[in-house]
């Protein structure tokens, strides 16, 4: 049976710097939900420093949310020193198929090996070159209908792919897991989406990547149920999920956590 709070336990041990190339509406949520989780974050996406940064940081992710030339440049050489370095990194495709750059954007970036690809199922149906019906950044398919698309896009790509939402699911392409954990609250607050790829990041340094994967969902999730507890609606919650990120154990996660292999 996993011990998934030793990944949790894990990632506060190593307290990895996590270098995000997010977009404007995340960079304070993601900052906040990196510290309360226990790691690090760095938003560094100049495109004079950031290939240099992602060098020698413990893990990278990459948000296409906020896109211009300028900052693609940026990412492309961030995504090639992290993938130089042997370094974890993170591609978060947000609304990828909504247009014909934020399609060759995610192209560009899947030719830089990324460890992990977490997004919604319209993002991973999009990636995987299945038509979706994502509405802008938010989903409008169903987990269960991008699941093929993920198990092939982790085969084509070498990357563990993980696809968000009510039941999440995670698969190298051979092994998958489902996650159960989170609450309806979570996806009213701006932001939350965007941070949990920072935590993904986080709990990847070091650790075997499907299941540091898969064990940070959870504990993204659990934040949210025990935030739910104390709050009922959206501008309280937010207080509350921080919070909860600090204070789960990795002995909450392990008696917690709601995974199943799919």
């Amino acid at each position: 049976m996993t011990d998934w709070g030793h990944y949790l336990s894990t990632m506060r041990t190593n307290a990895p710097l996590v270098q995000n190339i997010a977009n404007y509406v995340s960079m304070n949520v993601m900052a906040n939900v990196l510290l309360a989780a226990g790691c690090s974050p760095a938003m560094v996406h100049a495109e004079e420093e950031a290939a240099e940064f992602a060098s020698f940081t413990s893990a990278l992710t990459i948000n296409i949310g906020t896109l211009s030339r300028e900052w693609v440049k940026s990412m492309e050489s961030a995504a090639k020193a992290a993938d130089a370095a042997g370094t974890p990194w993170v591609l978060d495709p947000v609304a990828a198929g909504a247009t014909a750059f934020r399609r060759e954007t995610a192209e560009k970036l899947l030719a830089c090996n990324p460890s992990i690809i977490r997004g919604n199922a319209s993002e991973i149906m999009a990636l995987g070159g299945m038509v979706a019906k994502g509405k802008g950044a938010d989903a409008a398919d169903s987990v269960d209908a991008a699941k093929d698309a993920a198990i092939a896009l982790a085969k084509n790509s070498g990357a563990i792919v993980a696809v968000t939402g009510e039941v999440d699911f995670v698969t190298d392409g051979e092994t998958a897991y489902s996650i159960a954990n989170g609450h309806a609250l979570m996806p009213l607050v701006t932001a939350l989406g965007c941070s949990l790829t920072g935590v993904v990041a986080a709990f990847a340094v070091g650790q075997d990547r499907l299941e540091a994967t898969t064990a940070a969902i959870a504990f993204y999730g659990l934040a949210g149920e025990r935030a739910a507890q104390k709050a009922t609606a959206p501008g309280s919650f937010a207080v509350a999920f921080i919070d909860a990120l600090h204070e789960i154990t990795p002995a909450d996660l392990a008696a917690g956590a709601r995974i199943e292999e799919a």
